[in-house]
């Protein structure tokens, strides 16, 4: 046994177990099975080209060599991002935790109760910083949140504005560049026009319906936005804000003078620059809005027994109930990077943000006076840590180049100097040499910091925040420490059990794969640094770019996208930039299968186009027929198809190949959408079954942690004709010769996480990762032959196998009385999460369980659904008193002193002998959602206010 050898430590079933669940399962080899499940018209004819796996010893030799590449410059180029000092209390216990990256999207609350306070603080950490009255569990980046803030005030427009097709957004010229490329981006295809001017000269007409602002401006003047947006909304015009939220500390909230929306980014908050993410954005608005808010918002809610519980709110606005009518694509988050910024304000609490605006302030002020000692021209009139000079750039950027120093250069006669919270007497010292030396003059010499207010005083921040009792109470290290642990022991994450959510490949995250994220010249890279001080990053990303290209079959990848929604959206912007340089501009038609992901429809009308339905057979497979008869149809409008493959009813689509044919034989091209490339890898690929581009999510195949519900990266890999639109960034280059504008905010997305899939990659080479695959559909063919005779599976292929993941029905249970809810909160007493319950069929559960389990881990979660069975077989539609229905049972209802249950507490608890051994307990008993969006609290609140709601 090479205990060398990373596939060894990856894998879940020893060589005698596979053979064990082989017998089971009934076929002689693995490689038979793989025939059986596979169809072999798609196999690949050879193996991945990919260099020879390195060891987990080689690899963490090999990134830290790679890391010296990078050049850790003191850094001044602001421009949304800037140096932090993430606390090492929540560097070691949330970012370095299992218990906290491994964790999936809080959908089932009882078992998530630990992030969704987190969660709850960071929503009301941003409610109070923006003067909101409600806000997010997080966005995936400033930029796009930004993106989603104008589609909002587009999809709220007042009824005679929407009649009289009002469509001018006014976009401030003070708007981040990369921000301003994405909402070119995302305006044209849904009709809207974008206006950049001068707020100052705007003239408020009657056709605009909304307008951003950015607070302070990118060069680090802040406006008059209190009467910017009076007369905006004396004119029907709303507006939305992008706030640093930092100097919220010191400026006054934006929703106190009227704002519609406030966005940013959290990364200030202790989150490094990882040269371009993974970041929390934020996002406020009025609670008039809420049904149009993207993304996810956790409520307070009651549990069974009436006590407070959290919960997602507003379901209905989720893409599989909504699609093509989904408020916008967004399916996940930046859930762990939400939850460290949260715990960055409860750790320094009101009193220590305003010590470090402050502090960031005073410096930003004082640099300014001697640079003006010194005849520079700071042209800023107010301005919280941004300064504007204006001079001979080229002289300073010699000077600030010898010395390691980076600042921004927006033209041949401006620097500007973002000042952040690492910057020490010393370093302001150091920048009032560097400005010496350009001019030739003596340095000057500081020895303190003085006090200073350079922003005026109507904008000056006057209203209170952070007042609630959370941010006040755990300011030393030991009380932090306590906080999180008592949050992280009321969630179950991979470090407990097997988490099979279908469609969601909660794989192994290896502890290997996650350190290099806390490697300093790693993770303190700012995005728009020159090229030659990035070489390490420049290196990696060019490399996994050409991993992925192998892997898929394709021409070229692009990592910028920061999301699987927006890896969907990228990929059909492409394919209409594609389309257009033909002059096929009218081809706007996208075929999706009844079967297909909800952020499937919503993406394409985001991109502009109109979405049509084809069926699905009784099998689960798409309706070839009816397929071939709709692109026919639609054959001089047809854009394309988005398919997923293997299927979401988890199996290989025999004809897949003939189903490509068609789209390309009516002017299409093939979207297909990776959610379930786990089942792909080294066995077959995107462009061997004929598609022209993929989105990859590299937080489900390709191991980056799910992290709470975030982060993720959604690259996309594309064909030859499709490579010259991949997507650029406005300040460095990247993209193809004719580049669409950007998707996210930073050239490479969350090029931080991108190391995990690298390594990922790097150790498993070729051979482990098509093991890899093999496993995960060994696994699932596994379960399927276990539960089989208590549960039915839904879909098999054509020789009656599953893929990597199948869909079992819970539908006769309701003869019973019972609920596919009912199973999937019972699963919780013996310890496990539920799988992916009711999607894509309702009234069933899709277990996927990866190739990182091992048959031990499995056979205890089969065992646990067989006994489920054996119980539901136990109860009747007319009693509803039992332990399916009020499960999940918590600690208080085991040790009350009355036990009024037909069953005994032992069953309740402890059902099976293997529970006994490692317990979890659900902190609350079944939430209310109901309740909770019925009365709708997004906030810390205290419990008295809340009960009377």
């Amino acid at each position: 046994m090479n205990t060398n050898a990373f596939a060894l430590r990856h894998i879940g079933p020893r060589a005698d177990d596979q053979n064990k669940m082989l017998t089971t399962i009934g076929v002689d080899s693995l490689d038979q099975l793989i025939y059986e499940t596979v169809p072999n018209d798609i196999r690949l004819k050879k193996d991945l080209d990919l260099d020879q796996p390195m060891t987990e010893h080689e690899y963490l030799l090999h990134i830290h060599e790679l890391s010296k590449k990078n050049k850790a410059y003191t850094t001044y180029i602001g421009l949304g991002y800037h140096p932090t000092i993430l606390p090492a209390v929540i560097q070691r216990n949330i970012l370095e935790n299992p218990g906290w990256y491994t964790a999936y999207t809080p959908y089932q609350a009882e078992i998530a109760q630990g992030r969704l306070e987190a969660l709850l603080n960071f929503q009301t950490m941003v409610i109070d910083l923006t003067g909101m009255e409600i806000a997010n569990a997080s966005l995936l980046d400033e930029s796009t949140a930004a993106a989603e803030a104008m589609s909002l005030l587009f999809a709220v427009r007042e009824r005679d504005q929407k009649k009289a097709g009002i469509n001018k957004f006014f976009v401030s010229e003070n708007i981040l560049p990369q921000t301003l490329s994405l909402l070119k981006t995302r305006s044209n295809p849904i009709g809207i026009e974008l206006v950049v001017g001068k707020e100052e000269e705007f003239n408020f007409s009657e056709e605009f319906f909304g307008a951003i602002l950015q607070y302070p401006g990118k060069d680090g003047q802040i406006t008059d936005i209190k009467s910017f947006i009076s007369k905006a909304n004396s004119n029907r015009i709303k507006v939305a804000v992008a706030a640093d939220i930092l100097s919220l500390v010191k400026l006054e909230a934006p929703g106190k003078f009227g704002a519609d929306v406030v966005l940013g980014t959290t990364q200030r908050f202790g989150i490094p620059m990882g040269y371009g993410g993974p970041h929390a954005a934020y996002f406020a608005t009025k609670e008039a809005y809420k049904r149009d808010l993207p993304g996810r918002i956790i409520g307070i809610t009651k549990d069974a027994n009436g006590n407070r519980a959290l919960r997602m709110a507003l379901q209905t606005r989720e893409q599989h109930i909504k699609r093509d009518r989904a408020t916008s694509n967004i399916c996940t988050a930046q859930v762990l990077l939400a939850v460290m910024a949260s715990m960055y304000a409860v750790y320094h609490g009101p009193k220590g943000l305003k010590h470090i605006a402050n502090k960031v302030h005073n410096k930003t002020v004082t640099l300014a006076n001697e640079l003006e000692k010194l005849g520079y021209k700071q042209v800023n009139s107010s301005y919280f840590d941004t300064l504007q000079i204006k001079t001979k750039a080229k002289k300073i950027k010699k000077v600030a180049t010898e010395k390691k120093v980076n600042f921004y250069y927006p033209d041949k006669k401006t620097v500007t100097i973002s000042i952040n919270e690492t910057t020490s007497i010393r370093d302001i010292n150091y920048l009032i040499s560097v400005f010496a030396k350009a001019a030739d003059k003596k340095t000057i010499t500081i020895s303190a910091i003085e006090a200073f207010n350079n922003i005026e005083e109507t904008i000056q921040r006057q209203s209170d925040f952070l007042t609630n009792g959370i941010f006040n109470s755990h300011h030393s290290e030991t009380e932090l420490m306590r906080y999180i642990k008592l949050l992280e022991r009321k969630d179950l994450s991979l470090n407990h059990s097997m988490i099979s959510l279908g469609s969601c490949t909660m794989k192994l995250n290896a502890a290997s794969e996650m350190l290099p994220l806390s490697i300093f010249k790693w993770a303190n890279i700012h995005p728009f640094v020159p090229a030659k001080q990035a070489k390490g990053y420049l290196t990696v990303i060019k490399k996994l770019e050409d991993q992925l290209t192998e892997i898929t079959g394709f021409a070229a990848t692009s990592l910028q996208p920061n999301s699987g929604a927006q890896g969907e959206f990228a990929g059909l912007m492409v394919i209409k930039a594609y389309h257009e340089s033909r002059k096929d501009h009218h081809r706007n038609i996208c075929l999706i299968p009844s079967s297909a992901h909800g952020t499937n429809p919503a993406s394409a009308v985001m991109a502009g186009m109109k979405v049509v339905v084809t069926k699905s057979t009784a099998e689960g497979n798409i309706d070839v027929d009816d397929l071939r008869e709709k692109a026919e149809l639609h054959k001089d409008n047809l854009a394309c198809l988005m398919v997923t493959y293997p299927s979401t009813h988890g199996v290989y689509e025999s004809a897949i190949k003939e189903i490509t044919q068609i789209i390309h034989d009516n002017g299409g091209q093939v979207y297909m959408d990776g959610a379930n490339m786990n089942a792909q890898v080294g066995l077959t690929n995107p462009g061997n079954i004929g598609a022209d581009v993929c989105h990859l999510n590299l937080h489900k195949t390709f191991a980056i942690p799910h992290g709470g519900g975030g982060p993720g990266v959604g690259p996309i890999c594309v064909a030859k004709q499709l490579v010259p639109f991949l997507p650029g960034n406005p300040i460095i280059k990247t993209g193809g010769k004719k580049a669409i504008t950007a998707i996210s905010a930073a050239p490479f997305g969350s090029a931080l996480a991108c190391l995990i899939s690298y390594g990922y990659i790097k150790m498993l080479g070729a051979e482990g990762l098509t093991e890899s695959t093999k496993i995960a559909i060994l696994n699932a063919n596994y379960i399927k032959q276990r539960l089989q005779g208590s549960f039915d599976t839904l879909y098999s292929g054509e020789r009656g196998r599953a893929a990597h993941e199948m869909i079992v029905d819970c539908r006769p249970f309701k003869a019973n009385g019972i609920e596919v809810t009912d199973i999937a909160k019972r699963l919780m007493d013996y310890g496990f999460h539920a799988p992916t319950v009711s999607f894509p069929v309702a009234g069933t559960l899709m277990i996927e369980p990866t190739e990182s389990e091992s048959k031990a881990e499995i056979d205890r979660f089969c065992d646990a659904l067989i006994s489920i069975k054996t119980e539901i077989d136990s109860v009747s539609k007319e009693d509803d008193n039992n332990v399916l229905k009020n499960a999940p049972h918590t600690l208080d209802m085991i040790t009350a002193d009355e036990w009024v249950f037909p069953y005994s507490r032992e069953t309740a608890a402890f059902p099976l002998d293997y529970v006994r051994e490692n317990k979890f307990w659900p902190s609350v008993r079944r939430v209310d959602d109901a309740y909770g969006d019925r009365n709708l609290v997004c906030s810390c609140t205290p419990i008295e206010a809340y009960m009377e709601a």
